[in-house]
């Protein structure tokens, strides 16, 4: 196997992995943001009132995004399948 091909192949997929977790994570960023806001300023400090709003904005994301992700990840595993014939030598 040829290291440039090795290291060109990680990387790629470090960086599509990276392209699909950034809208969950940003989204999650943002709701957390707001309901440990929403806490201090209330001075409320239930557990469940930052986990319960992040569970339902990532499954309402996810429910949103599935075709985006479905597509991307048929589209990356394409790829990988065409580069292994290069990465056999």
């Amino acid at each position: 196997m040829n290291p440039e091909l090795a290291i060109d192949l990680f990387k790629s997929t470090v960086l599509f992995a990276l392209y699909i977790v950034a809208p969950f994570l940003g989204l999650l960023l943002v709701v957390g943001l707001i309901a440990s806001l929403f806490q201090s300023i209330t001075s409320m400090q239930e557990n469940t009132l930052t986990f319960a709003p992040k569970l339902v904005a990532l499954a309402g994301l996810a429910v949103l995004l599935a075709p985006w992700l479905l597509r991307s990840m048929t589209e990356f595993t394409l790829t990988v399948f065409a580069k292994m014939p290069a990465l056999a030598h």
